[in-house]
């Protein structure tokens, strides 16, 4: 299970946000995926783990991602996964998901920032690759 930080913790950068969830990730034996969730500055107020699965995939409901950004009252989130086979390259599915979870978000107004996926050396960011 990931421990989760508190707002305390700032991730100051994209770097810093990379390498800490690479380092999360690191020994993970199934696919784990979780959110960041962010105040209206970006700060970090936490991380949790939402869906374990198997070593090639987790069920993501989108209900339960909405639920958590509203308890929190997030105004903004990163998603993150990893792949257990180390091969950080996004799936169809995990597009599909994506997109599905930010039209969930838009009706509450969560901003979806980015959906990191961990390899073992790599880190593939949705919004750098333009598939938000």
């Amino acid at each position: 299970m990931l421990e989760s930080i508190q707002s305390k913790d700032v991730l100051t950068s994209s770097v810093e946000t990379r390498n800490y969830l690479r380092a999360k990730f690191r020994n993970c034996q199934r696919e784990i995926f979780s959110c960041l969730f962010l105040d209206n500055q970006h700060h970090v107020m936490k991380l949790e783990e939402l869906f374990q699965g198997t070593i090639d995939g987790a069920a993501v409901y989108p209900r339960e991602v909405v639920k958590r950004c509203l308890y929190f009252n997030a105004a903004a989130v990163i998603f993150a996964h990893n792949h257990p086979s180390g091969i950080a390259e996004p799936s169809q599915a995990d597009i599909a998901i994506t997109h599905k979870l930010r039209a969930a978000l838009l009706t509450i107004d969560v901003r979806v920032l980015d959906h990191l996926v961990i390899g073992d050396n790599c880190v593939v960011s949705f919004a750098e690759r333009d598939l938000l």
